[in-house]
């Protein structure tokens, strides 16, 4: 257990879980289960008892869609009640075995009512006249005898969603638990003890024809375990092997049934009413095995059924085209050889497993008028085994050797003629008889009184109504720009001596002769003339100084100093220096020596 729990995981589906004996951590295993996966199969096999707190355990497991329980208890209230909640169940699985009618009934003890009202046993069997109410002892079990000879036994409801049942145990329980279910099932699988009672076989039988005819699809019936095991010790001591007839009138009106496999060891004996019965009971089959395994040594004789008698199958079962059966073939009836209804073009495979043959020419013609469209012809061929007669099996072997020949030559023969369908007639009477009733109808009309609420429904709702805002920003200062111009005036330093000269001259005050003076003022004239006399470029230098020093800052800041300064600077220097010349002239009035200091001064 604890190395099964390392597999327990979420995406796990299907679980079969299988012990032998108690295991003390069974609870804890089963809540792990339950807490860790969402399971859609769940099989439980155990010999021993199935814990008391089963159902607690795995309700959780909502989600299972096939429940498969062998185990006592398997059968109590409890388990039925939780089986017959889980909604998505569509297969059940349950053993039946050695247990009693009062047993299988109590499974559907706690079961809910159907929608349609009808309860459960236990609520119909819940009234108590009082005689019995100061007693010890439990009389459930004799109401439910007594209910149910009288046919007031209530089935209940549940298992909505049940497609698929898997019963095993004798024929009476099968009976009992299928009489008290309401699922339409659509495929039915009973595994019986072989060979069953004559009377609870007729049951059974019945049941499944009243109940399940318009939904089962799939009829399965096959022995138990204990059963084979039986014949085959049976086989091996070489005793006569019993054969027992299992009849098939009962099986009616199963319209839906598409597929029916019988599997008995014992019960290996059919008749020509039993097949003609099954041919009217299921004209839809397509699938039909009639213990195909069955053996029919010597000593027991050949098998009942022959091959003239698969006929009604053929006519009455036009979609059959499955078909094993153990058969001892013989001739064919002119009857059967002259109808055309005796031949289904849908019969494509054929099992005769042990069958007997006695001529092999005749069987092949009856089987390619039988199934014209033969594909596959199939027996059994074991050799040096007891009780099988070798022969059949070369027979066999003749027979499909015959049958293609065969199969051809009668496909041209009626492709060459015409067919004629016959009218059907039939003869029907029809009941004319007038029949009265007197019905009452109640004409009162129906009152319903309606209030319909008229009060508006309010909605609060706000609008924000801010207008979008934008902040712009313009910057309106002028652009200034920070020029720098040097303005210094140039200062010119010029010195000029106007001291006035003094000349001490001699007067002769002889008379000279015109000559003579003439001559001597012209020198003096000269004299006076040559020290009055400047160069006008001794002047100039002052501003030709200044004007080249202005130049050298015109040079040196171009983009500065505007052009109007620079004649400005050039005007005043000239005007200073004239200014200058002229007093100096006006001052002396007579020749003078000038001698001017000028220094220019740079920036």
């Amino acid at each position: 257990m604890d190395r099964a729990e390392l597999f327990l995981n979420p995406n796990l589906q299907g679980l079969v879980l299988e012990i032998g004996t108690k295991f003390p951590q069974l609870n804890h295993f089963l809540t792990d289960l339950a807490s860790r996966t969402h399971l859609s199969s769940f099989t439980f096999v155990s010999p021993t008892a199935l814990p008391d707190a089963f159902t607690e355990l795995l309700r959780p497991q909502s989600h299972l869609q096939r429940v498969a329980l062998v185990a006592p208890g398997a059968l109590s209230p409890g388990i039925g009640r939780w089986v017959a909640s889980l909604p998505l169940l569509r297969t059940l699985r349950l053993d039946l075995s050695g247990r009693s009618d009062i047993a299988v009934e109590g499974f559907f003890d706690d079961i809910r009512p159907s929608p349609s009202g009808s309860s459960t046993p236990t609520s119909a069997e819940s009234i108590d006249s009082g005689v019995f109410s100061g007693e010890e002892m439990d009389f459930s079990e004799i109401r439910k005898s007594s209910l149910r000879l009288t046919g007031d036994l209530r089935s209940t409801g549940g298992f909505s969603q049940l497609r698929q049942l898997h019963l095993t145990g004798e024929v009476s329980n099968i009976a009992v638990f299928l009489k008290h279910l309401t699922a339409n099932l659509t495929q039915l699988e009973l595994v019986i003890e072989d060979p069953p009672g004559k009377t609870d076989w007729q049951d059974l039988s019945t049941i499944i024809s009243d109940k399940f005819s318009h939904c089962v699809q799939t009829l399965r019936i096959s022995a138990t375990g204990s059963s084979r095991f039986v014949d085959l010790v049976r086989s091996t001591s070489r005793a006569e092997p019993p054969s027992n007839h299992l009849s098939l009138e009962r099986l009616t009106d199963l319209t839906s049934l598409v597929r029916l496999e019988i599997d008995l060891p014992q019960s290996i004996v059919f008749y020509a009413s039993d097949i003609a019965y099954l041919a009217s009971a299921c004209p839809n089959v397509e699938v039909l095995r009639l213990c195909p395994l069955a053996r029919f040594p010597v000593a027991l004789g050949p098998p009942k059924l022959v091959l003239a008698d698969l006929a009604p199958l053929v006519r009455g079962c036009r979609r059959l085209h499955t078909l094993a059966v153990v058969i001892n073939a013989t001739g064919g009836r002119k009857e059967v050889l002259a109808s055309r209804k005796n031949s289904s073009r849908s019969l494509l495979r054929v099992h005769v497993g042990h069958s007997w043959v006695d001529s092999p020419l005749q069987t092949a013609i009856l089987l390619s008028h039988f199934a014209p469209h033969l594909e596959s012809l199939k027996w059994f061929h074991e050799k040096g085994r007891s009780g099988v007669v070798e022969a059949n099996a070369e027979r066999w072997q003749t027979v499909l050797d015959f049958l293609p020949h065969l199969q051809n030559m009668r496909l041209v023969e009626r492709s060459s003629q015409k067919v004629e369908v016959p009218l059907l007639k039939l003869d029907k009477s029809i009941d004319a008889t007038i029949s009265t009733m007197d019905c009452g109808i109640s004409a009162m009309p129906s009152i319903r009184e309606a209030v319909v609420q008229c009060s508006p429904s309010f909605m609060s709702r706000a609008v924000e109504a801010i207008p979008q805002l934008s902040s712009a920003s313009v910057d309106a200062r002028p652009s200034v720009v920070d020029a720098n111009v040097h303005a210094t005036p140039f200062v010119a330093d010029q010195g000029v001596d106007a001291c006035r000269l003094t000349l001490s001259t001699g007067v002769d005050t002889t008379v000279l002769s015109a000559s003579a003076d003439t001559t001597t003022q012209s020198s003096d004239d000269e004299k006076m003339t040559g020290r009055a006399h400047v160069p006008l470029s001794y002047l100039m230098l002052p501003s030709v100084l200044g004007l080249l020093a202005f130049c050298k800052i015109l040079f040196s800041y171009p983009l500065s100093i505007p052009f109007r300064i620079i004649n400005f600077s050039a005007s005043t220097s000239d005007s200073k220096v004239d200014e200058t010349l002229q007093d100096t002239i006006s001052e002396k009035g007579d020749v003078c020596d000038l001698a001017p200091d000028v220094s220019p001064v740079g920036p």
